[in-house]
């Protein structure tokens, strides 16, 4: 038997009776989501990547030293669940109490506990319009409503969008894909104008530029600072985020955490974690590095016709006045140089580039002046 009597035929054998029409009777218990869609990981060494916000320089020397270092015998054992190690070593860094310190497998797992832990209302959480777009998939997953809010003109938050009755507020600082930063009165704007709600600053670029919403903590219980490792420290490999705020709020996220996975920090990324966050000379000096760059870039594809966000972060968003952003993402990954495309409303005209080394952001100025020049 062929076609649909074969699956009837093998559901009968099975005892289990499709539903009409060849549908599983038990598919109607799916939690169904539109899922987050990762950036590309193209394979192979010849290829320029610029299309995932990854550091091009290598994590500090300690990293890898400890990487040499460690022994494989203490893999048989559970990690600490506390990571007790790392968050010690960020509360120090950032002058703040071990239980101000939340961490994650990367930010993406932080965020995700601070959705499932903070947005728990029947009224909307609100969040922009063009932002990073895991934050509606998570409300999708936890069945959150939401609601946005869009940017200004100029791809910029309006601090005084986000008032009134809300679920929660979350945005990121520098915003993604756009870059735009906010002053740190800006945030505190938010922040005066919720004061019965959690409010999210995730600032996974924040140290590429600007002040990061970390002194607030200070006057706002409701505040929740979310940082990641996989930028500025190089680490996207590794896995590692971090959230600080009250310790109300790090004791309900560990709550949650530990109601589905005490150990979800693995034993390598906590060791490593803590020689990243030790070295300081080598995070400013790599960060200045990049920043650099990315001023210098900004000159470059102006004279080649783009024009763009104020980056503060480690990417830039930028459009071509002539030529389709669609046509040039293609043109460029034909050739294996990998950016990223967005194809929703409002950013369909823009591409964004991550900053890279000097030498990797010359072959693509190089590459961009010879097809624009002989389109």
């Amino acid at each position: 038997m062929t076609g649909s009597g074969s699956q009837d035929a093998r559901a009968a054998a099975a005892g289990t009776a499709p539903s009409p029409g060849g549908a599983r009777a038990w598919a109607r218990y799916f939690r169904r989501v539109v899922p987050y869609v990762p950036g590309e990981q193209p394979a192979g060494d010849r290829l320029i990547k610029l299309n995932t916000n990854e550091n091009p320089y290598p994590p500090a020397p300690g990293v890898a030293e400890a990487l040499r270092q460690m022994d494989a015998g203490a893999l048989r054992r559970y990690p600490d669940p506390t990571a007790g190690a790392l968050t010690n070593a960020l509360a120090a860094r950032y002058g703040l109490r071990p239980e101000q310190v939340f961490v994650g497998v990367g930010s993406d797992d932080v965020l995700g506990t601070a959705f499932l832990t903070f947005f728990n209302s029947d009224r909307p959480i609100l969040f922009p319009d063009v932002t990073y777009s895991f934050y509606p998939v998570w409300a999708g997953l936890y069945k959150i409503p939401y609601e946005t809010r869009p940017l200004d003109a100029d791809f910029r938050i309006r601090p005084e969008d986000y008032g009134g009755a809300n679920g929660g507020v979350v945005f990121p600082n520098p915003n993604a894909p756009t870059g735009c930063l906010m002053g740190l009165s800006e945030v505190e704007d938010i922040l005066r104008r919720n004061p019965d709600v959690v409010v999210i600053v995730d600032e996974a670029y924040i140290d590429f530029g600007g002040v990061s919403a970390l002194p607030l903590l200070a006057r706002y219980e409701n505040l929740l600072v979310v940082q990641t490792f996989s930028k500025s420290r190089s680490m996207a490999g590794i896995r590692i985020g971090c959230a600080f705020g009250a310790p109300e709020l790090i004791k309900a996220m560990l709550d949650v955490k530990y109601s589905y996975n005490s150990y979800t920090m693995n034993l390598p990324s906590i060791l490593l974690g803590v020689e990243a966050v030790k070295d300081e000379a080598y995070f400013q000096e790599t960060v200045g590095k990049i920043v650099s760059t990315r001023e210098r870039a900004k000159e470059r594809l102006s004279q080649l016709g783009f024009a763009f966000t104020d980056s503060y972060a480690n990417f830039l968003f930028i459009r071509h006045r002539t030529v389709p952003a669609a046509e040039l993402y293609e043109v460029l990954r034909a050739h294996r140089i990998y950016v990223r495309y967005f194809s929703g409303p409002r950013v369909s005209d823009y591409l964004r580039v991550t900053v890279g080394t000097d030498a990797q952001m010359e072959e693509l100025y190089r590459f961009l002046e010879t097809y624009l020049n002989g389109r």
